[in-house]
């Protein structure tokens, strides 16, 4: 190599180790990165309430008080979201406010749904992570099923949700009341009125399945991911107005 090539390399590598120091003076003059900029108080999400304890309720609730003219309408939650998005819009254009019971592989599928109901105004709650029936299950199988859906719902919203409904069963056994209360919530969810909509009654015969036995105080069992439920609602809706009687949350029921 020529001393005229040597001093080309020479000076070039100079240069490219004057860059190099002016860059790291750069990074350390500027100090740490700033934080991202907090979001505006109206885009976040509203906070999940937490289950409640109500004395002098039950362990297991079916209805709420009889001498206020409240009803809750409390939805087993899993299907097509589309038909969800259906039954909440109508619900909340009729002023009314529901209970849904999300199982946990739904919630798995479609998790925006979790924050969609919560910001309607609606209560949102467990109803195990796979639906099975869990009056089954051995007690670890049982307990696994509660908390899985509940982990999920904690990791959607922040809470593990204000209601536990079991799975394929009317009625929680002592066991499964047991392990709900272990796992955080204080009261299992019931009802008194069974609309029987998952057999695919139509929309009339849902209808008047809930208004032959409604009444003040009532918690009525209804399924999302039915069309024909989600075709019943505003009928539903306008028969419990007409008769005086508002569709309200659970927690509101009681509170």
């Amino acid at each position: 190599m020529t001393s005229i090539d040597r001093r080309s390399v020479l000076r070039a590598g100079a240069g490219a180790a004057a860059v190099g120091a002016l860059a790291v003076g750069c990074a350390d003059d500027a100090g740490p990165p700033s934080p991202p900029p907090a979001r505006p108080a109206a885009d976040r999400p509203r906070p999940a309430p937490a289950p409640r304890r109500f004395p002098g309720r039950p362990a297991e609730i079916t209805h709420g008080p009889r001498d206020r003219d409240l009803v809750a309408l409390t939805f087993h939650g899993q299907g097509d979201p589309a038909l969800t998005e259906a039954v909440l819009t109508e619900a909340e254009r009729a002023g009314a406010r529901l209970t849904v019971l999300a199982v946990g592989t739904w919630l798995d599928r479609h998790p925006a749904v979790a924050r969609r109901i919560l910001d309607g105004g609606h209560d949102l709650g467990n109803h195990t992570q796979r639906h099975l029936t869990i009056t089954e299950m051995t007690e670890r199988e049982a307990y696994a099923e509660i908390t899985g859906c509940a982990e999920r719902l904690r990791r959607l919203t922040g809470s593990i949700g204000t209601w536990f409904r079991p799975s394929r069963a009317r009625h929680a056994t002592p066991l499964v009341t047991a392990l709900a209360r272990r796992a955080g919530y204080p009261h299992v969810l019931s009802y008194d009125v069974d609309s029987l909509d998952f057999t695919s009654p139509g929309p009339s015969a849902v209808t008047s399945n809930v208004t032959g036995q409604v009444r003040r105080g009532s918690v009525v069992s209804l399924h999302l991911g039915h069309a024909g439920t989600a075709a019943a609602l505003p009928a539903l809706l306008d028969e419990l107005d007409r008769r005086g009687l508002r569709a309200v949350t659970t927690t509101e029921l009681l509170s």
